[in-house]
């Protein structure tokens, strides 16, 4: 049972779960610092609908790739259970459907408090996640998934939180949504350049393969700096400057592009992209903790 445990937690990828969470908690500690109060029911289904879509959709990209074949021998990233044989892929295809249900009912309740706002992100979002693997155009294999990362990922997540929690939406919600998407959208370029030899070769055209590898790692460290440029207008926005404490993580973002930079193709890249994603949620952490403060 225990071992059966790990291996669904491997498909639903929890290392990168804050890609999620974090611009939840941003967007409601935004929401706090502008009205002192928050509606914490909306707050609390919002991070759960918010992990069961990214949970939803790393179920089905696993399952799809093993459909296509995208997930080969010479694959560098890490373990795919379908592929492996570790899981039947059916039953990990039913799984992320569950989980976009789940994700779906929590948007119920998200509806009648935010309205028609919600209505449009929250299908969009479950609709986006399917897409990212599906259809005649899997956004995974197309240049433009970063764009719909920072999109939903980023913007979508942080200003649906600050709009459900306050009843409005502000252009700091914009900035703060738009500082965390960026740092998403580095993760999933790590991740495209990590596999862009396999990639070419069954067919996709993802951003790191357009670009090549030089220009991804010159986007790769825009990517990493902007959250912390951003910093300074949602700082003069804010009563307090506090959130300037988020800068604390400038020294981690600076050492990862400059790994990023310097690291031959391989397994290596499995690490980048692991750290990219702490990077994001200690931004996250020291960015909540000055904003409420």
């Amino acid at each position: 049972m225990r071992d059966r445990l790990k291996i669904w937690l491997l498909a639903m990828r929890p290392r990168t779960l804050t890609l999620s969470l974090a611009p939840v908690a941003v967007g409601a500690a935004l929401a706090f610092a502008e009205a002192g109060g928050l509606r914490w029911s909306a707050v609390l289904i919002a991070f759960l609908a918010s992990a069961l879509i990214q949970i939803a959709t790393n179920l089905h990209n696993d399952a799809a790739d093993f459909f296509r074949g995208g997930d080969g021998p010479e694959r560098i990233g890490p373990l795919r259970v379908a592929a492996a044989g570790l899981l039947d892929a059916r039953m990990v295809e039913r799984a992320a459907a569950a989980c976009f249900a789940g994700a779906a009912f929590c948007g119920l309740y998200l509806v009648w408090l935010g309205g028609w706002p919600i209505l449009t992100l929250g299908p969009v979002s479950i609709f986006c996640g399917w897409a990212y693997s599906s259809g005649p155009m899997p956004i995974s294999a197309s240049p433009f998934g970063e764009i719909f990362v920072i999109a939903f990922f980023g913007l979508g997540a942080t200003c649906g939180t600050y709009f459900l929690a306050i009843g409005r939406l502000d252009a700091i919600a914009l900035l703060g949504g738009g500082a965390l998407g960026f740092f998403a959208a580095a993760v999933l370029l790590v991740n495209n350049h990590r596999d862009r030899i396999e990639d070419a070769r069954n067919g996709r055209r993802t951003l790191a393969i357009v670009l090549g590898p030089r220009a991804t790692a010159v986007l790769y460290a825009a990517l990493m700096l902007a959250p912390f440029l951003l910093l300074l207008p949602i700082a003069a926005l804010l009563p307090s400057r506090a959130v300037l404490a988020a800068l604390a993580a400038a020294p981690m973002s600076i050492w990862l592009i400059r790994r990023f930079f310097r690291e031959p193709p391989g397994p290596g890249f499995n690490l980048i992209l692991a750290a990219t994603a702490q990077c994001q949620a200690a931004f996250a952490l020291l960015f909540c903790i000055g904003a409420v403060l």
